[in-house]
């Protein structure tokens, strides 16, 4: 393996572990929609009595097509330490977090789904935090600015 390939800091490891997670969680649904949708907290109909026009596995397995590939994308930046996305993650993934977290109490998902929220606002502060930590570690400046 390519010496530069590596996981250098505590950064690295927040986006390595959520692109883990996301790689799993997205090839379960590619495999399996309902497992999925069923880890959600939604209720699961046969395939053959959805009603036509009831796109749910579609929607389901085309989310899943997303998070693999996400996954995929944060494992890379990990291993590449690219600071810089990780930085870009960190507001979207809060914007997310409010999102999920508000479809949840609202009642427009059901309160299972909260835990998807949950997931990326963690994450995303475990993120930020370790970068404005190593930011104040290291004497490479502002991150933003990064070669």
């Amino acid at each position: 393996m390519d010496s530069k390939l590596k996981i250098r800091d505590a950064s690295g490891w927040t986006m390595m572990v959520f692109g883990l997670m996301a790689f799993i969680i997205g090839l379960i649904g590619l495999i399996r929609p309902e497992l999925l949708l069923s880890l959600l907290g939604f209720s699961i109909l046969d395939r053959v009595s959805r009603a036509a026009g009831d796109y749910t596995i579609v929607f389901a397995t085309a989310s899943s097509m997303a998070s693999f590939n996400i996954g995929v994308y944060y494992i890379l930046a990990a291993l590449n330490d690219m600071k810089k996305f990780y930085l870009w993650t960190v507001p979207f993934r809060l914007v997310t977090f409010t999102v999920f977290t508000i479809i949840a109490v609202l009642g427009i998902a059901p309160m299972r789904f909260i835990a998807v929220g949950l997931w990326e606002g963690i994450g995303a502060a475990a993120t930020g935090i370790a970068l404005y930590f190593n930011g104040r570690l290291t004497s490479r400046g502002p991150l933003i600015n990064e070669e």
